[in-house]
């Protein structure tokens, strides 16, 4: 069994309030739920409104099929110009 879990900093541009920034997060983690079905969650910078950390898991019995679920949803959030993936750690466990 094969535990990946990404850890995404973001910067964001447009919002300039929490509750602009709050409304895009949840439109991403609902994306990434559906469309990858991954545990996803804001883990870090909840108060400030320019930046956000989440954390993307998913488990596979194949290594390669955990890191293309992972990359696939790298590339769900590079999709939102609202924000900026600047750091990107992944943990296999």
């Amino acid at each position: 069994m094969i535990l990946l879990v990404a850890e995404i900093e973001c910067f964001f541009y447009e919002p300039h309030s929490l509750k602009e920034k709050r409304a895009i997060i949840k439109k991403l983690l609902h994306r990434l739920q559906k469309e990858r079905n991954v545990t996803v969650a804001e883990i870090d910078y909840q108060e400030l409104w320019q930046r956000t950390k989440i954390a993307i898991a998913t488990v596979s019995s194949d290594y390669v099929q955990a890191e293309r679920i992972i990359n696939q949803s790298f590339a769900i959030i590079d999709q939102f110009t609202e924000l900026e993936r600047t750091i990107t750690n992944i943990d296999r466990y």
